[in-house]
């Protein structure tokens, strides 16, 4: 496996990032579901510390990945995509980008105006982005709330894309953004690299 892009498939770096980035979402987005219905305890401070350790994780992958992708390029479109079909993926890509910032800072902005202290993982001690603030911090939680729900159904969308174009169009748009041989590609006649 290749570690950089190729025309054809996305490489190692590509693919880690992005399964890494799903995974994270998934579970800080489970963490934020639950915890707000916990009742006060030392577990409940724990997932919340856990929650915002993960969203700078995925502040930081998201950096990473933006970097990597100016450095790495991205495959071409499968044979046969309308333009059409290739700018709203592109869109879809950037939005997503956008809300992999958008959400950690929004969060990040949250719990600097309800005056509370932010680590990650209990080894380093992140700056405010703003002095306490009450108005700010019923903003940037909502905020941070309606991000999420427009991530999940950007994500949901480009995840039945990818579905789709596998099974309805057997073209090998999903199977490239998975390590060699664990998908076939569909009938795609273009080489692999």
């Amino acid at each position: 496996m290749t570690l950089k892009n190729t025309a054809m498939r996305w490489g190692g770096v590509s693919q880690l990032l992005h399964w890494l980035v799903v995974l994270l979402i998934l579970t800080t987005g489970v963490m934020g579901l639950v915890m707000g219905d916990m009742r006060n305890s030392p577990t409940k401070i724990e997932i919340y510390a856990l929650h915002k350790s993960l969203g700078l994780t995925i502040l930081a992958l998201a950096t990473l990945r933006f970097v990597w992708r100016f450095y790495a390029g991205a495959p071409v479109p499968p044979p046969g995509t309308p333009r059409w079909q290739d700018r709203i993926a592109s869109l879809t890509h950037w939005l997503l980008y956008g809300l992999l910032f958008a959400i950690p800072l929004s969060g990040w902005t949250f719990n600097s105006a309800a005056g509370y202290p932010l680590q990650w993982f209990k080894l380093v001690n992140l700056p405010p982005l703003t002095a306490r603030d009450a108005e700010l911090r019923q903003l940037a939680g909502n905020v941070h709330e309606w991000l999420f729900w427009l991530l999940v159904a950007v994500a949901l969308l480009h995840a039945a894309a990818a579905l789709y174009h596998h099974v309805f169009l057997r073209d090998d748009t999903l199977a490239r953004m998975l390590p060699r041989g664990w998908l076939r590609a569909g009938r795609s006649t273009r080489p692999q690299d």
